[in-house]
């Protein structure tokens, strides 16, 4: 799979957070997430292991109760059924790989 550059395609998958699957395969699959200031992912699991990059902004990514800021350049890998969430202090892009694919993020 290979695909372009595209800037359409987000969802919204709560007030001030948006997301678009940018390439799957059998095993991964890879989402952007654009997230705006003040905006909050509420403490969730899933099944899913899920590594990130940070590539722009600033947040609090807990990460089972512990909290861990998160700058350009910094990356994490969340065991599946870990508890975790963020706060987002600054408009922040964020590209994570799950694994097994997640089937709701299936375009």
């Amino acid at each position: 799979m290979f695909n372009k550059m595209n800037k359409s395609g987000y969802k919204t998958a709560m007030e001030g957070i948006k997301i678009k699957t940018v390439a799957h395969g059998e095993k991964t699959l890879m989402a952007q997430f654009i997230m705006t200031k003040g905006a909050d992912l509420p403490e969730h699991t899933h099944p899913h292991e899920q590594t990130g990059y940070m590539i722009s902004g600033k947040l609090i990514l807990m990460i089972d109760k512990k909290p861990h800021p998160v700058e350009p350049g910094d990356t994490w890998c969340i065991a599946g059924d870990i508890p975790h969430s963020a706060q987002i202090l600054e408009d922040s892009v964020v590209v994570e790989v799950f694994s097994p694919v997640r089937e709701d993020l299936l375009p």
